[in-house]
């Protein structure tokens, strides 16, 4: 992913970039979500790591990270002798989107404060006067 802004509006984004864009995910992170967007039904993180060729503690690593986001949901499921498991699933897109939309919007607001902020430190400045900021 690159750096600067300019060179990431230069750059071909697909929208699954956005994982690591928004949340700084990984590509593991990326293909664990894709395998359980792909299922049909929800998967532990035995499956997961399976179906990515991981061993389970990098799996669980990976959906960790993808839960932390909230783009994956965690259920319990109870064995009826005692006992549980967990399953992931993906959190409804539009839920997703909105939670990134609202990222979106507050990341621009910090970034007009931020403009605003230089726009009136340099802007008051006399250009005949010696810089006297400290350095």
């Amino acid at each position: 992913m690159p750096g600067s802004v300019s060179k990431q509006l230069r750059s071909d984004m697909e929208c699954e970039g956005l994982l690591e864009c928004f949340h700084g995910h990984k590509p593991l992170d990326r293909i664990c979500f894709e395998v359980l967007v792909e299922s049909e039904e929800p998967l532990t993180v035995d499956e997961i790591g399976e179906a990515t060729d991981r061993e389970r503690s990098t799996a669980y690593r990976a959906v960790q990270r993808l839960l932390q986001s909230g783009l994956i949901s965690k259920e319990q499921v109870n064995y009826d002798q005692g006992g549980y498991y967990h399953v992931y699933q993906p959190t409804d897109p539009e839920q997703v989107a909105d939670e990134m939309q609202r990222m979106l919007n507050d990341w621009y607001a910090k970034m007009g404060q931020l403009i605003q902020e230089f726009e009136n430190k340099y802007n008051d400045t006399d250009p005949s006067e010696p810089n006297t900021a400290p350095n």
